[in-house]
């Protein structure tokens, strides 16, 4: 009976030292599943309803229009009067490569205005990037400090918002643009902005 008890306590410490562990790795595993299946393009914005933030940014340097001239900057008093599609992005930024031919097909629409703000960028590689892929912008306003994308909400770039006639926010798209997500939400939502 003497060695059972020695045997006890052995199994005793060994769950005591065990059972840290074990909880440590079902919290982990509960967070990278929870990871997994959340949907960042679902993320609310306090936003929606509300008016665009004042933005007034400076044109991105030496950047010019489809017809050679220079493109403006981002000025508030642009979203007023026409449905505007308002894409953060920048050339460092993989997923934005991926959603810029997308981008540039929707340009075409001429109901709409789609204006950029380039995030944390160098103007000689915005360029180089909207040289690539085309400007879609009919506005490019730099943000070279990030705050006018704070004012924004953006959580990390892509982020497209859709504002509508009357200056407000009406739809926040976070992550690329896709072919799934533009026939599914961007178009249906742009048309939502169009009829009001």
């Amino acid at each position: 009976m003497s060695t059972t008890a020695p045997e006890t306590k052995s199994n005793v410490r060994r769950i005591v030292v065990l059972l840290p562990l074990a909880l440590f790795l079902a919290l982990a595993a509960l967070f990278f599943y929870r990871l997994g299946t959340g949907d960042p393009s679902r993320i609310p914005s306090a936003l929606i309803g509300r008016p665009a933030p004042d933005t007034n940014l400076a044109p991105l340097p030496g950047l010019t229009a489809r017809d050679g001239t220079p493109l403006p900057g981002l000025s508030a008093a642009g979203f007023k009067g026409a449905v505007t599609l308002v894409n953060v992005w920048a050339s460092w930024c993989v997923p934005c490569h991926e959603e810029a031919p997308l981008l540039d097909a929707l340009s075409a629409d001429k109901r709409i205005r789609i204006v950029g703000i380039n995030y944390k960028d160098q103007p000689d590689n915005a360029r180089r990037f909207l040289g690539r892929y085309g400007n879609p912008f009919a506005a490019a306003g730099t943000d070279g400090n990030g705050r006018a994308s704070m004012e924004w909400g953006v959580y990390g770039v892509p982020e497209t918002f859709i504002v509508g006639r009357d200056g407000n926010i009406a739809y926040k798209l976070v992550g690329p643009i896709t072919e799934g997500n533009l026939a599914t939400v961007l178009k249906p939502e742009i048309e939502k902005a169009l009829a009001k």
